[in-house]
C-alpha cells in the first residue's frame, strides 16, 4: 500500500477544487464524501481526536496515541474499502487534516500532504467558521478569545498555517507543498504544472478539463469591503506574521 496524499486547511480556504483536480490526476480520493469533497469516514475521527492531540503536542497533555491509532486505522480501512486497486495513489481531503501532520507522518513516513491557503483577511469574515467553532478553545488563548470573531479566525488561520508549514518544509520537504488559493484561480497554468510534479500522477488529464475545475468566487478580496478601519487594523495585526511569511502583503 502506497503512503497517501492528504490535503488540508483552514476550511474555505479552497480545498474542494485541490480535492476536484487531485481525482483528475487519477487519485482515489474516497466515496463516501460530502458536497465538499471531504472524506466522511475520518470525520468522526477528526470530531474527537484533534482537540486532545492539540493539547498533547502545544501543552504536553497526557494522550493515548495507541487508542487514537487503532481508532485511525479503522478509518482507513474504511476509506479503502471500496479501492479495487491496491496499489493506486491514494488519499483523502479534509480540511482539518492539518492540525494531525506529526501523527500521520508518524504512520506514513512517506505520505504527501498539501496545505490550502487563502488570504487571512478573506478567511476572518467567511462564513465558515467550523474550525473555529470545534477546535478555537484548544488553539487560541484566552487574551484572543475575547476578541471579535474575525481577529479570532484571523489569528486562529495564523497559528494552524504557520505551524503546518513549519512542520512540513522542516519534516515532509519535499513531500510538503504550499498552494495559495489565489495561485490556483489567476495563474492556473503554472499551478497545475507545480502540483503535477509535485503528485506525480498516475495519469494525465487534459489541461482544459482541470481548468474547468477553477472558478474563481466573488468572494476573493472582500476584506477590502470592510468599512471598519479600527477591526480591519486589528485583524492584520492579529495574522500579520502569517500574512507576510504567505506572502499576502
Amino acid at each position: 500500500m502506497k503512503d497517501p496524499l492528504i490535503i488540508g486547511a483552514l476550511g474555505g480556504s479552497g480545498t474542494r477544487v485541490v480535492a476536484r483536480i487531485v481525482r483528475q490526476m487519477g487519485y482515489f480520493i474516497g466515496e463516501y464524501l460530502n458536497v465538499s469533497e471531504d472524506a466522511m469516514e475520518f470525520v468522526p475521527f477528526y470530531d474527537h481526536w484533534i482537540n486532545p492531540f492539540s493539547a498533547y503536542r502545544l501543552q504536553g497533555a497526557h494522550l493515548d496515541l495507541d487508542r487514537m491509532g487503532l481508532d485511525f486505522a479503522e478509518c482507513v480501512v474504511r476509506h479503502r474499502a471500496p479501492l479495487r486497486d491496491r496499489n493506486r495513489h491514494w488519499g483523502w481531503k479534509e480540511p482539518r487534516s492539518i492540525y494531525l501532520l506529526p501523527f500521520f507522518h508518524r504512520i506514513f513516513p512517506e505520505m504527501k500532504f498539501i496545505q490550502v491557503l487563502r488570504d487571512g483577511r478573506d478567511m476572518a469574515f467567511s462564513d465558515n467558521q467550523n474550525q473555529l467553532r470545534l477546535h478555537g478553545a484548544a488553539m487560541l488563548d484566552e487574551n484572543d478569545a475575547a476578541r471579535p470573531q474575525p481577529v479570532q479566525t484571523a489569528r486562529l488561520w495564523q497559528q494552524v498555517n504557520l505551524q503546518a508549514a513549519e512542520y512540513g518544509e522542516s519534516r515532509l520537504k519535499e513531500h510538503y507543498l504550499a498552494l495559495r488559493f489565489e495561485d490556483l484561480c489567476y495563474n492556473p497554468a503554472s499551478t497545475i504544472d507545480k502540483l503535477q510534479h509535485f503528485l506525480a500522477p498516475s495519469r494525465m488529464s487534459d489541461l482544459d478539463t482541470i481548468r474547468n475545475e477553477i472558478v474563481p468566487p466573488p468572494t476573493i478580496g472582500r476584506w477590502r469591503a470592510c468599512e471598519d478601519a479600527t477591526l480591519l487594523k486589528e485583524i492584520q495585526t492579529a495574522a500579520r506574521h502569517g500574512l507576510a511569511r504567505f506572502n499576502y502583503l
